[in-house]
């Protein structure tokens, strides 16, 4: 099969699936299997492509592309992804945004990742923050090891160990964390369904961790419709400075304080 049959048969066969961006997600498959970016794929559309049909069928039965594909793009970083740990998404690059923001003046600021899942939080703080010592929590063993296999194959040296919540109370000048803040997986996108639940599945953990960190800064990513009401919390905990940031898609993303 050439590239432009097999982008167009895989676009019709996604959107009969129900996949919400079939011909992005045709592209990007496509240009995986012959190794070139997205947009490259159009230089080669008379070239012969293998492969395609057991990746077609991965996300017809609408697993995650990053699962299929592997590996996802977060910052400056590509990340290996599997069901492991929650995919990197672009609203975590938010709170990553306002990490870095936090601790500009910090020197060899001491961060903690809670929930540190594929690493993508932990270690792009580490690549864009050389100075920062950086450690990365996880309450999941099958989640450590994949951060572990991405800090290694990206060269950053961070800690990453088995620990919960009681790892914020050991001293930091910058707490973050994307804890699970999802009701039910009731109603939302299949793909859901393959992530790990313990990541998703959750309430009342942005105010745990705002409880126990003993931080100089905390920036905590929340649920659409949450940040008034976590940003309330940290105000009766005593937090200074408490801020809501707002993702690219203009939703109330990130809330951070100070101690």
């Amino acid at each position: 099969m050439r590239v432009r049959e097999a982008l167009a048969e895989a676009e019709r066969r996604l959107a009969a699936a129900g996949v919400a961006t079939p011909r992005v997600d045709a592209e990007l498959l496509v240009a995986h299997l012959v190794g070139t970016t997205r947009s490259g794929v159009y230089a080669r559309l008379d070239e012969e492509v293998e492969g395609l049909e057991p990746l077609l069928l991965r996300r017809e039965a609408r697993e995650p592309l990053a699962y299929v594909l592997g590996e996802w793009g977060f910052r400056r970083l590509v990340l290996r992804t599997d069901a492991r740990a929650l995919v990197p998404r672009p609203e975590t690059e938010t709170l990553v945004e306002r990490a870095l923001a936090l601790v500009r003046d910090v020197e060899a600021p001491r961060v903690l990742d809670v929930g540190v899942g594929s690493g993508a939080v932990a270690l792009a703080l580490k690549d864009e923050r050389p100075d920062a010592r950086v450690t990365g929590v996880d309450v999941s063993p099958d989640a450590l090891a994949l951060a572990r296999e991405n800090a290694e194959r990206l060269g950053l040296e961070v800690e990453l160990r088995e620990a919960g919540l009681e790892a914020t109370a050991e001293g930091w000048d910058l707490v973050v964390a994307n804890p699970p803040y999802v009701e039910t997986l009731d109603g939302l996108q299949p793909e859901l369904r393959y992530e790990p639940a313990v990541a998703l599945v959750g309430r009342g953990f942005h105010v745990r961790i705002a409880e126990a960190a003993a931080t100089r800064f905390l920036a905590l990513e929340v649920g659409d419709g949450e940040a008034g009401s976590v940003a309330r919390a940290l105000e009766a905990l005593g937090y200074r400075a408490v801020r809501i940031t707002c993702d690219l898609t203009g939703t109330e993303r990130v809330v951070e304080g100070t101690r």
